[in-house]
């Protein structure tokens, strides 16, 4: 057997901690190396002589719309990657091959609507996420240019997924790796050399997901696969889909909050702070993104051994599993609270010098991330329900922190703190942040043991 090829019948088998290693972190590597398409982009063009505020200011305007198709990949990565996963436990990979198939050509409907839409529509809503006059011509740039690749992201979040659900997890991690060189790359020729700005880094972010696109379709149509692309797989059925659909709702709420959630606190920002405000978000934002997508991938290394046992009828495995994954989630939040804590400085210069925008960050990012130790409890938690099948659960959690919590706070604190309304909109983040992870960790530990008895059924 080949480095990097892991037997999906070994998971019922051997150490737990060396089994979430070998998953767990080429997916880690995998979410920082993707996370490295947007935070790149915002590095040079922060940087950009005379504009870089501005024109970091107008990007991060982008990221709701970039949110949302995120949020519709997830619908086929963590939807219909952890029903192959549970199909492989039971012996059925049929089913599994024609999950895969479906997912695939669902992705690539979505992509043709999302594209007429956000391309459509760009410039009404860019302004409704509280673009100014200054900022609309850099945002509206980025956009049009990054929604005419969407179909690549797509690919790329969707499918991949399925490459280590069967355990390949060293492939999964090349491709994330190829597109993040590929953009490493050909960003400053774009930016500088070519001297195409905004628009150069757009361009470079979708030719960079366009050659992952390639890659994950060339090994998932090849010989090594387990999960192989057939036609036949390709003509979708309902109830093939809709279960899909069902189990990754959940992720794709908490994508697409996030993206509701981005409206909120730029359309908020804007009105109290303006541009410096917003940009501050934008910076502040990027750097929490360096927990949440760790600790996404934590997660997507922990799925495959929980759902596999699970399909498989072994509990204890799956508790095991379950904790490895919750610990590393927990202590990787809680050391990167401490050092963002200590160090705002450090992570704010990686993005922007400018004087006034750097201290203004700072002094938000203490604020916005003064409860992010909570959130490795929130995670490993919550994603957990989505290995086990749990859809409806998993969603009501994800729904509870930004819906019920985080978006009332950021409109109601504001009237509570009139002399200080940008340190309220601040302030939400925390205080959600606290209350969702005990939600989360009690209903998991009140409902776990019922699950394991119940077992897999036919999710």
């Amino acid at each position: 057997m080949s480095a990097g090829t892991i037997a999906p019948h070994s998971m019922a088998e051997g150490s737990i901690g060396r089994w979430i290693f070998s998953l767990a972190a080429p997916a880690v590597v995998a979410q920082v190396i993707n996370l490295l398409y947007n935070i790149v982009d915002r590095i040079y063009i922060g940087h950009m002589p005379g504009v870089g505020a501005t024109a970091l200011t107008g990007v991060g305007l982008c990221m709701p719309i970039l949110m949302l198709v995120n949020a519709f990949a997830m619908l086929s990565g963590a939807g219909g990657a952890p029903r192959a996963a549970i199909a492989m436990g039971r012996g059925d990979n049929p089913v599994a091959e024609r999950i895969t198939g479906n997912c695939l050509t669902m992705l690539v409907g979505i992509a043709v609507v999302l594209t007429a839409v956000f391309y459509t529509f760009a410039p009404a809503l860019l302004r409704l996420f509280g673009a100014s006059d200054a900022t609309l011509p850099y945002a509206l740039s980025y956009t049009r240019i990054y929604v005419l690749g969407s179909v690549f992201v797509l690919i790329v979040l969707g499918m991949n997924p399925f490459i280590t659900t069967q355990g390949f997890s060293k492939f999964s991690m090349l491709t994330t790796i190829i597109g993040a060189v590929c953009n490493i790359i050909l960003d400053p020729i774009l930016i500088f050399g070519l001297k195409m700005g905004v628009a150069g880094a757009a361009v470079a972010t979708v030719l960079s997901q366009g050659v992952s696109a390639v890659w994950v379709l060339l090994f998932l149509c090849g010989e090594r696969t387990r999960l192989r692309l057939r036609p036949e797989n390709l003509r979708p059925r309902a109830k093939v889909i809709l279960p899909c659909l069902a189990l990754g709702v959940s992720s794709f709420v908490m994508n697409a909050t996030e993206s509701l959630l981005s409206i909120s606190f730029n359309a908020s920002l804007s009105r109290y702070g303006g541009d410096v405000a917003v940009g501050a978000m934008t910076i502040i934002t990027s750097v929490s993104q360096l927990i949440s997508m760790p600790n996404q991938g934590i997660c997507q290394g922990g799925q495959p051994l929980m759902g596999y046992n699970f399909g498989a009828g072994r509990p204890d495995r799956v508790k095991k599993a379950f904790s490895y994954q919750l610990g590393i989630c927990a202590g990787y939040s809680t050391l990167f609270f401490v050092a963002v804590m200590l160090f705002p400085h450090f992570f704010v210069h990686i993005f922007n010098s400018d004087p006034a925008l750097v201290d203004y960050t700072v002094w938000g990012m203490r604020i916005y991330m003064a409860g992010i130790f909570a959130s490795g409890f929130q995670t490993g938690c919550q994603q957990a329900f989505v290995a086990l099948g749990q859809a409806k659960v998993s969603l009501l959690l994800a729904c509870e922190r930004k819906l019920v919590l985080l978006i009332p706070l950021i409109f109601l604190l504001p009237l509570f703190m009139p002399d200080n309304k940008v340190f309220a909109v601040f302030l939400a983040e925390p205080v959600s942040d606290i209350l969702a992870a005990a939600t989360t960790v009690t209903v998991f530990v009140t409902r776990f043991n019922k699950i394991m008895k119940q077992g897999p059924g036919k999710a």
